[in-house]
């Protein structure tokens, strides 16, 4: 018996080979998804299925395109020639293979290939914003909904085959609504009929909130007709309902894709747990629907998978639960680290038992798992959720003699709980301390976050200091709230001040940020300090037109 569930394992991977030599668009995606971690083998087997004449699409053109990015060192080698072919082949780039190889080549520094490819993809959308396809499907989105069945026939569209169909589908993924009324009148046009292709793009039309009911009936009669998801529109539905928190969407899909022969990989499940995970109230029951397809395509629990289930179980504060769950884990091999432990000690901070979640770290240790950041980020943000800021900030500090450096997130985590509790001066002494002698490098975010908070209780030095900061380490400058503060609360030397943080080497700032101050000065009708900080200025921006102009303005309004 011990020998069962690798058989079990064995005749499912036998089952999962046998579905992707099936000649059908869904096998052939399938096929090159399977092995999108070595391009070449992908490449060999979309080759072998170009050949054969099993039928090769735009999707497999692109899944392709985007294995092949993946590897940018032989970008001259096959990229380049791959994207000819399939232009060639009358396929366009779609967008996310666009952007993915983007990222890739911007990762390899590959700043020519970036630019190519930018400028391929921008050529493609202009010759397709005057094609036929992108006026048919203006002329779909033109037409009322309420009678849209009965005038598409008297619209001109294309002749209809399946790659036209999909191509319109594309056009209208923004209307659901339209691109299903499209669908059903093609599909009873005589000497069409919708394939595999044409369902698969009308099924990413329809996955949004506004259209699960038709989503569904759609995906079911798929399965009626002998038809498949596809792979591709799999983890691109499944991405795009977790995007949009519609978790309960994305484990149905999972449960429907794991009972049919183009199954999801192992990663997938273990994924869908962990956005479960993230909901402010986990839905067990979810996870578990989860687990139990899991086990039945790969009969095995992994690692992954029971920390996605302990971090349900810790998120809801059924701590006994996940005590027996850890206890199964180690008995199958798999031994808790910080993963496992900064969810415990998560789930502890957020049902309010601080000082059990500190006691996490005694064990932790006792069990040869050393915390680390991240661990310690999860106790120091769950006492600054619970109000416990000051001893938050003696666990930093704890943490920094441990010789384990803060990073961007944890000092947002601790700027945050200490503007919230009316703390700015600490706040600003911690992120003076972290940034300026410590060389860590904030988040943009963080940085407007304390000058925003430093204006609000009258630190406009402070504040500039920041900004300034902020010049030196390259980050855009955050000047929205200056002009307005100095305006209503500051002097002349202040807004010279503001501008002078501004320069960069002897260059000024540029002329918008005077009128900027300038103009805050009027809303607050402090017209003499506007006159004055105009005479303090360089010539020209005295003379430029934009300022003449307000202050043309301000005389006409005046004199009436």
């Amino acid at each position: 018996m011990a020998a069962l569930p690798s058989l079990r394992r064995l005749l499912g991977h036998r089952r999962l080979l046998s579905a992707a030599a099936t000649a059908t668009p869904e096998a052939v995606i399938y096929s090159i998804h399977s092995l999108s971690s070595d391009p070449s083998r992908a490449l060999a087997s979309f080759r072998r299925s170009a050949a054969a004449g099993q039928p090769v699409g735009s999707t497999a053109y692109n899944l392709m395109l985007r294995t092949l990015a993946s590897d940018p060192s032989s970008a001259q080698t096959h990229f380049w020639p791959f994207l000819r072919e399939m232009h060639d082949a009358g396929h366009s780039v779609d967008q996310g293979t666009y952007l993915a190889a983007l990222a890739s080549f911007k990762k390899a520094s590959l700043s020519a290939d970036y630019a190519a490819l930018t400028a391929h993809y921008n050529k493609s959308r202009e010759e397709a914003k005057s094609g036929a396809t992108s006026a048919a499907a203006q002329a779909v989105r033109d037409l009322d909904a309420a009678d849209l069945d009965a005038k598409l026939g008297a619209i001109g569209l294309l002749p209809l085959t399946e790659t036209a169909v999909a191509k319109m589908l594309r056009e209208l993924r923004d209307y659901p609504t339209k691109g299903l009324a499209f669908f059903r009148w093609a599909g009873r046009q005589q000497g069409y009929r919708h394939g595999t292709v044409a369902y698969n793009a009308m099924a990413k039309v329809l996955g949004r909130e506004e259209s699960v009911p038709e989503f569904w009936d759609l995906i079911h009669e798929m399965k009626a007709a002998g038809m498949h998801v596809d792979i591709d529109t799999y983890v691109k539905l499944s991405r795009n309902f977790q995007k949009r928190h519609m978790i309960r969407e994305a484990v149905e899909l999972y449960e429907f894709m794991m009972d049919g022969p183009f199954k999801p990989s192992q990663k997938d499940g273990p994924h869908i747990i962990r956005r479960i995970a993230l909901a402010p109230s986990p839905d067990l029951d979810l996870a578990k629907r989860v687990v139990t397809k899991f086990l039945a395509v790969w009969d095995k629990m992994t690692k992954e998978l029971f920390d996605g289930i302990h971090r349900v179980l810790t998120s809801n504060g059924r701590f006994d639960e996940a005590v027996d769950l850890v206890q199964r884990m180690r008995a199958e091999g798999h031994q808790p680290d910080n993963v496992t432990y900064s969810q415990l000690v998560y789930g502890l901070c957020k049902a309010d038992r601080l000082d059990d979640a500190r006691k996490v770290f005694d064990e932790m240790e006792a069990e040869g798992c050393v915390p680390d950041l991240k661990t310690w980020t999860m106790l120091i943000q769950g006492h600054c959720a619970a109000g416990d800021v000051d001893r938050a900030l003696h666990y930093l500090t704890e943490m920094i003699d441990k010789d384990l450096d803060a990073d961007a997130d944890l000092l947002d985590v601790m700027v945050k709980a200490l503007c919230s509790h009316e703390k700015v001066d600490a706040a600003y002494t911690l992120f003076v301390e972290m940034v300026d002698k410590a060389q860590l490098r904030p988040w943009q975010g963080t940085y407007k976050r304390v000058i925003d908070e430093l204006l609000r209780i009258n630190k406009l030095d402070e504040a500039l200091a920041l900004l300034r900061s902020m010049k030196v380490r390259k980050f855009p400058p955050f000047t929205e709230p200056f002009p307005p503060y100095i305006a209503k609360h500051g002097t002349v030397e202040d807004a010279r001040d503001f501008l002078k943080a501004l320069t960069v080497n002897t260059m000024c700032p540029a002329p918008a940020a005077y009128v900027h101050v300038l103009k805050s000065f009027f809303a607050e009708k402090r017209y003499s300090e506007a006159q004055d900080l105009l005479y303090k200025c360089p010539i020209h921006i005295r003379k430029h037109p934009h300022v003449t102009e307000l202050f043309e303005s301000i005389k006409v309004e005046s004199a009436s």
